[in-house]
């Protein structure tokens, strides 16, 4: 039990030192709702470390692709609520068969389209935060004794098998 706790204190930490250089790049005053997803992918990060949906390609490739979709749609359809389903509904698709899935990342087709957000937002907001997750989350694992470090596997597919949402 002592050991949980104290793991658990690790992780809090590493996810708050995280979370504030995230936000502070990002700069949450104009972009907060931007920052939403940024939340979920800390709890991956930190708490499930080794999993494939918080590798690299998973992470990056999970946000940006659905921040894209998000403001390919909005910039094509508005803010509808069709829109809004249609382009989650994209996003599902592109990265289940990109084999790309991150959860989180799954509300970035929603957040950029309630926001109104630009193709520049994909990168002064999504990548920049999800690369400083990606980087703290390097760091703090390689301070931790004893613990996963991260990343596991750069390239790792999430799914890692075409037989994803198949249990066994």
């Amino acid at each position: 039990m002592k050991q949980t706790i104290l793991r658990v204190l690790w992780v809090l930490a590493g996810a708050s030192v995280a979370l504030v250089l995230a936000l502070h790049v990002v700069r949450p005053a104009d972009s907060t709702l931007l920052l939403a997803s940024l939340g979920g992918s800390t709890l991956f990060l930190f708490g499930l470390t080794a999993l494939p949906p918080t590798q690299p390609r998973a992470l990056f490739g999970g946000h940006l692709i659905s921040a894209l979709i998000g403001v390919i749609c909005y910039q094509l359809f508005g803010d509808a609520t069709w829109v809004m389903v249609m382009s989650v509904l994209i996003t599902i698709a592109a990265l289940i068969l990109s084999r790309t899935v991150h959860p989180p990342a799954g509300a970035n087709p929603l957040i950029m389209i309630h926001s109104h957000a630009g193709f520049i937002d994909i990168w002064t907001h999504v990548f920049a935060g999800v690369l400083v997750l990606a980087l703290t989350t390097y760091l703090w694992s390689r301070l931790g004794i004893g613990q996963v470090r991260y990343p596991v596997s750069w390239n790792q597919k999430s799914p890692p098998t075409d037989q994803w949402g198949i249990w066994h």
